[in-house]
């Protein structure tokens, strides 16, 4: 297959090129006037801001990495508990910024039941905040953290080589992954209470 060339080829932005941005679905998210609420996640954790547009480019009302959330005492990692406890601080503190209802935005994510992203989702409805999004796309236990309890006693009971090289970050930290749900209790009533 040849390259397209010609007067009426046109070459797509580099950050569309690169897959890092959909031009299409950033300016129905920004022709809304509401703050913005994206989720973006890595290897290591979670990271939630709210964003307001402006003509010289967006601003940062609030934002939340997950390893803020070992002040509350939270082990951050990137799953379930973490980004609904970021995203639960996130909402807060925009909260207290004055907003009130914002759009989700996950970038070139897929929305997937059950993702991470929906998880953070939760946790800023449950701060108080406002969306038009209705339908409830993860369930309680995964929040807070219930699979990956039963997954942790059912590794440790089977094969303890596997669950030590699995869960070695919360060994480390001297955390038991069975604990994971009282944890999870606890550092989101810390949150609440502030």
């Amino acid at each position: 297959m040849s390259k397209a060339t010609g007067p009426v080829y046109k070459v797509a932005l580099k950050r569309r090129r690169s897959n890092l941005t959909n031009y299409v679905k950033r300016l129905a998210l920004v022709k809304g006037m509401v703050p913005r609420m994206v989720v973006r996640k890595s290897g290591r954790g979670v990271l939630v801001q709210f964003l307001a547009f402006t003509p010289k480019g967006d601003t940062v009302i609030a934002a939340v990495k997950s390893a803020n959330l070992s002040k509350q005492g939270w082990f951050p990692r990137c799953n379930a508990p973490t980004a609904y406890l970021s995203g639960l601080l996130a909402g807060k503190l925009a909260l207290k910024k004055g907003v009130k209802d914002f759009n989700l935005d996950i970038g070139m994510q897929t929305p997937s039941k059950g993702s991470i992203v929906f998880a953070a989702l939760q946790g800023a409805i449950d701060s108080g905040l406002s969306t038009n999004y209705t339908e409830k796309m993860i369930d309680d236990g995964r929040i807070s953290g219930e699979a990956i309890a039963a997954y942790a006693k059912s590794l440790r009971a089977s094969d303890a080589a596997k669950y030590n090289k699995v869960f070695s970050a919360y060994i480390k930290q001297k955390f038991s992954p069975e604990n994971i749900v009282d944890a999870f209790k606890a550092a989101k009533s810390k949150i609440q209470s502030q």
